[in-house]
């Protein structure tokens, strides 16, 4: 059987950064634990307020943390309050200086992770699995993507055999390195057990022009000896040929 790979892990390096930036040595497995716990502290106690993902960077002495999620005021608190607190448990469980961002999601319909957590949250209120798909899918791509695939896989409706159902709409090219898909998994805890959710959003081609293109782009206008001379070449005898028996006559 064929595997997908995962989405986001294809295209970091390329068109996505990583969420954890340090260098470690011999503490390399305390620090990851550490981001691990880091994570859960806020994606747990912050379900309400939309939190996406959570971006880590260490220096010699300081860590910032940078929160994307869609309702920035459930975070941060009355007066900063929650951001405060979270300040301080992070300094007092890391030893090191913490800078806490917020970064505020404009669209939450076009992130899977949070769209995957709203359909887990309708299938755990009993809403019927089909018509959150589909009022999701629609909502998606009024929003401007370009595709969007949801699946999900477990006793559906309550039946005794569990199965996969999926919908898609647009396009979703996996392979293609240029594209930003943006992939989210979320479950819904039900009285039949786990239900599983993914989403997949494509947003379009965010990497730049072809270098080719774009050198033949910036030499537009040019003659062919004022295009070899920029670019440090020279002509063939052929194309010089003339220009030398035009000067002898």
């Amino acid at each position: 059987m064929g595997h997908k790979v995962h989405p986001t892990g294809f295209r970091v390096g390329v068109i996505y950064d990583w969420q954890s930036k340090w260098y470690a040595g011999k503490n390399y497995k305390e620090q990851l634990h550490g981001d691990i716990a880091i994570r859960k502290r806020i994606m747990g106690d912050k379900v309400d307020a939309g939190v996406s993902k959570v971006e880590i960077e260490r220096n010699a002495n300081q860590m910032t943390v940078t929160i994307h999620t869609a309702k920035p005021g459930i975070v941060i608190g009355r007066s900063g309050a929650n951001v405060d607190l979270l300040r301080q448990e992070l300094e007092k469980s890391t030893g090191r200086r913490v800078r806490v961002n917020i970064n505020e999601i404009r669209q939450p319909e076009l992130d899977a992770y949070l769209v995957a957590r709203s359909i887990a949250e309708q299938l755990q209120r009993r809403v019927a699995f089909r018509r959150a798909i589909k009022q999701t899918v629609q909502r998606t791509m009024q929003r401007g993507a370009k595709g969007i695939k949801v699946a999900v896989a477990g006793r559906l409706g309550g039946a005794e055999m569990s199965r996969r159902e999926s919908e898609k709409q647009g396009r979703i090219p996996l392979h293609t390195l240029r594209a930003d898909i943006d992939f989210g998994i979320a479950e819904a805890h039900t009285t039949f057990g786990r239900i599983g959710v993914k989403v997949w959003i494509f947003k379009g081609e965010i990497l730049p022009e072809p270098k080719r293109a774009r050198a033949e782009n910036d030499f537009s206008g040019m003659s062919e000896e004022q295009k070899a001379a920029a670019q440090g070449r020279s002509l063939p005898a052929a194309a010089e040929s003339p220009a030398v028996e035009t000067a002898s006559e």
